[in-house]
């Protein structure tokens, strides 16, 4: 099984400057995911599609220096992962080499471990590596209990008469962890547009692995989490 790891980390993070190479822990943010996935032991190849000359002078400090740029017009603010996975694929392929598995890895993802990869790359493998894959974590709360909130404070369920059921009686239901995907390679190199929500495969990751680094409240929350495990590893 040949597998392609792509990280995409462009350098014009606009709520966290320079996110994808900012210190966290005491290394640039985005080897964390490249030493997992160094780690795992499961990728022929790990490519790192950035515009950013400074983000591709730390991958290849790290040992991963990417083989080709990411063109300009796939670095805005509006374009989709698919056609990022899917140019980093098709260029490998015009330079005849092939994969059977594409995996997308979020640079932004330093609390997941090689054995989530292990472990994803199994499932995977055994609903047939035809359907795509997507790391999920479980919901905290009933999604049924949630609220919209109006300008003047005022909340509004989302779905009425649902708050006062029993958080037992629902169903659990999960969200997109913003740490990998798992794709088969000739989905990502026929693919059209964006892509689809539809058709995968949730592996489930541990509740406190997946956080969504979008503001410093969340940066902070999860440099607390990783020195926590680093503390427990170390005891």
């Amino acid at each position: 099984m040949k597998r392609l790891a792509i990280i995409p980390a462009r350098g014009g993070s606009k709520r966290i400057p320079n996110k994808n190479i900012r210190d966290f822990c005491g290394q640039p943010m985005i080897t964390h995911v490249l030493g997992v996935a160094r780690a795992s032991g499961l990728f022929a190849k790990v490519h790192v599609s950035t515009e950013s000359e400074s983000i591709r002078d730390v991958a290849a400090q790290f040992g991963f220096p990417p083989d080709f740029p990411r063109p300009a017009e796939l670095a805005d603010d509006h374009t989709p992962i698919m056609p990022v996975l899917r140019h980093a694929a098709q260029e490998y392929a015009k330079r005849g080499e092939r994969f059977d598995e594409v995996w997308l890895l979020m640079a932004c993802a330093p609390l997941i471990h090689a054995k989530d990869l292990s472990s994803a790359a199994s499932l995977f493998q055994q609903a047939g590596s035809e359907q795509p894959l997507l790391a999920v974590s479980e919901y905290p709360a009933p999604i049924e209990w949630a609220f919209s909130r109006g300008e003047n404070g005022a909340l509004t369920p989302v779905q009425a008469g649902m708050f006062a059921v029993r958080s037992q009686d629902l169903e659990k239901r999960y969200f997109d962890a913003g740490s990998f995907a798992v794709f088969p390679a000739s989905r990502v190199l026929e693919s059209q547009g964006a892509g689809s929500d539809s058709g995968f495969i949730g592996y489930v990751l541990p509740k406190g692995t997946a956080i969504d680094i979008d503001d410093e409240q969340d940066w902070q929350l999860a440099e607390a989490i990783y020195r926590v495990k680093a503390a427990r590893a170390a005891a």
